[in-house]
């Protein structure tokens, strides 16, 4: 059975992911690592500094060593840390924006970005504007109240706080839900492109896996 391996910097992204999981992958074995004071730390410290890389590393050789198939990290504000992961270990070690980012794009180059947690913002602008190239249209805002009703336990606040931000968007060909947090706020956007970064993850960490043993 493929272990598959979701590390987590927030609560609030565990449910998503887990979701995520059962329904693209519900035949993989699915391990969850949670260590919320890294959020908690890169807000405090206003930057990712080196001693926050090597506690990803730290985790992503635990994961390895657990047996772990492949990783997917839930934690969008942390893109070159996971890099670091990923360029140590032998495995598919995924972001958790970047299979969102390629889907969202084909769609075209006019692209709304929403996050709730500040410190997501900046990672997530350089990493979409790195995989687009020229021609980026990136319409990116915080809608920092959001997450503070999700984790107050009003996911219906959380949802409308979503739904009136996009709505404030000019128009976009695709919009993304930058957190695996918000994913349960596509539902009250019905009418957009909009993806969210959970089942996006998974479904591609399941054809890299996949790809990876038909070699």
């Amino acid at each position: 059975m493929t272990r598959i391996f979701l590390i987590h910097a927030l609560r609030d992204s565990v449910e998503p992911a887990r979701g995520a999981m059962a329904r693209g992958w519900p035949e993989a074995d699915v391990a969850n690592l949670l260590d919320d004071s890294l959020s908690a730390d890169l807000a405090k410290a206003g930057a990712l500094e080196p001693a926050m890389i090597a506690r990803f590393v730290h985790l992503g050789r635990y994961a390895r060593d657990q047996g772990a198939d492949g990783i997917l990290f839930t934690c969008s504000a942390f893109g070159p840390a996971i890099e670091a992961v990923a360029a140590e270990l032998p495995i598919p070690v995924l972001k958790p924006n970047e299979s969102a980012f390629r889907a969202a794009l084909a769609h075209g180059k006019r692209i709304g970005l929403l996050v709730t947690f500040a410190g997501s913002l900046a990672p997530l602008t350089e990493e979409l504007q790195t995989m687009a190239g020229p021609g980026l249209e990136l319409h990116a805002r915080i809608v920092p109240a959001a997450l503070g009703a999700l984790q107050a336990g009003d996911g219906a606040a959380h949802d409308a706080k979503i739904a009136e931000a996009a709505a404030h968007l000019p128009p976009v060909d695709a919009l993304v839900l930058g957190q695996f947090s918000m994913a349960r706020a596509a539902r009250a956007l019905a009418d957009r492109v909009v993806y969210t970064t959970p089942d996006a993850a998974v479904a591609d960490l399941k054809r890299r896996i996949t790809s990876l043993r038909a070699r």
